[in-house]
């Protein structure tokens, strides 16, 4: 059966010779990140049960480890704003439709010389990866845009943290996910959305890519695509829901429609409900950061006698917390109605942000 590798290498062109490897091989993959703390280390590997471990110092066996199924690719933890991530098993089939959905989806001229800025712990990260790999191109790997340009990359992967931090006019494409993305962006961005469990994104601007199928039941967005996870590590099997010859994945983001356009919501497990109106914290964060001064924002819900739950707002800003309120209930009311109104805002050094860019809303109290 085939090996399941742990992956701890500095990222860069030998990690990515070492993936092309295991991929010629019939090998499984997975990424360690090299930050991680002993405790959390060993919870991963204990989640991602590989049968070896190679790092700059060479491979060892595990001997807790546990083989993966023939034509498995890569496992990835889920990168979830909360809780405790699971491990979704990629079948490396379903990486290269969706290498190749995307790679036909935002090919300008060229084949898609890639920047490699995210880490490949994450699908997004990885996902630029399998790209260059299933293309017979290599990633390139630079400290800064301009590097990066100069080497002649004309693709990059970015989360919203990153494209406030640095310029990148001059890409052909750049590929935004990790969250929801800001209320405007620049001609050359595309907006994603998709998760772990779908292989990476599977709509870009609001629109499926060929073969994937979307719908809404109960507000839920589903999904039915060549590229979704064949079954978790410790060998739970995803919600699919088989249904005409097809096989649908409960997503847990709440969406709709917009002139044929997928928009989404949130996560439905964080849905405020305060005086009886429901508030997306996705919605109310897309409207106050763009506020002047506001560096960072996070919203979210505290248990109240009186509303049942109170909007409360963490934001990084300069500005006093009496300015801020102001502003914000002003723009709460006028973009999402009166109920979208918050009762606190409180100054923060930073909002606790997942490595790519999501929210731990869990952390937020």
């Amino acid at each position: 059966m085939p090996k399941v590798v742990a992956l701890e290498l500095t990222n860069g062109q030998r990690l990515f010779d070492t993936l092309r490897q295991c991929f010629d091989d019939g090998d499984t993959v997975c990424i360690l990140d090299p930050r991680d703390s002993p405790t959390r280390r060993a919870d991963v590997m204990t989640a991602l049960r590989p049968t070896h471990h190679l790092t700059d110092l060479g491979e060892r066996r595990c001997t807790d480890g546990h083989p993966s199924e023939e034509g498995d690719g890569v496992v990835v933890l889920t990168s979830g704003s909360s809780g405790t991530p699971k491990a979704a098993v990629i079948a490396w089939d379903a990486l290269r439709a969706s290498a190749e959905l995307t790679t036909r989806a935002l090919q300008r001229s060229a084949t898609p010389q890639w920047w490699a800025s995210l880490t490949p712990v994450h699908i997004g990260g990885l996902a630029v990866y399998l790209r260059c790999l299933f293309t017979g191109t290599s990633p390139i790997f630079a400290p800064t845009p301009d590097e990066a340009l100069r080497q002649g990359a004309t693709h990059v992967a970015v989360v919203r943290t990153q494209l406030h931090r640095e310029d990148y006019s001059d890409f052909e494409v750049v590929l935004l996910g990790g969250g929801p993305p800001p209320a405007t962006v620049a001609a050359n961005v595309v907006t994603t959305w998709g998760m772990t469990e779908t292989g990476s994104g599977v709509v870009y601007d609001g629109l499926a890519l060929p073969s994937v199928e979307l719908r809404i039941v109960d507000d839920e967005i589903h999904v039915a695509s060549p590229t979704l996870l064949r079954v978790f590590r410790d060998g739970r099997d995803p919600t699919y829901l088989d249904e005409g010859g097809r096989r649908w994945l409960p997503t847990g983001d709440v969406g709709e429609f917009r002139d044929g356009r997928l928009s989404v919501r949130g996560r439905r497990d964080y849905v405020i409900t305060s005086g009886g109106e429901k508030v997306w914290p996705e919605d109310l964060e897309r409207v106050l950061s763009t506020c002047p001064g506001v560096d960072d924002v996070a919203v979210f819900g505290r248990d109240d006698i009186e509303w049942g739950q109170r909007i409360v707002v963490w934001c990084v800003s300069d500005r006093s917390t009496e300015e801020l309120m102001v502003e914000f209930r002003n723009r709460a009311r006028e973009a999402l109605g009166r109920w979208a109104v918050p009762k606190e805002v409180e100054i923060v050094r930073t909002i606790p942000r997942t490595t790519n860019g999501k929210i731990r809303r869990g952390d937020l109290n």
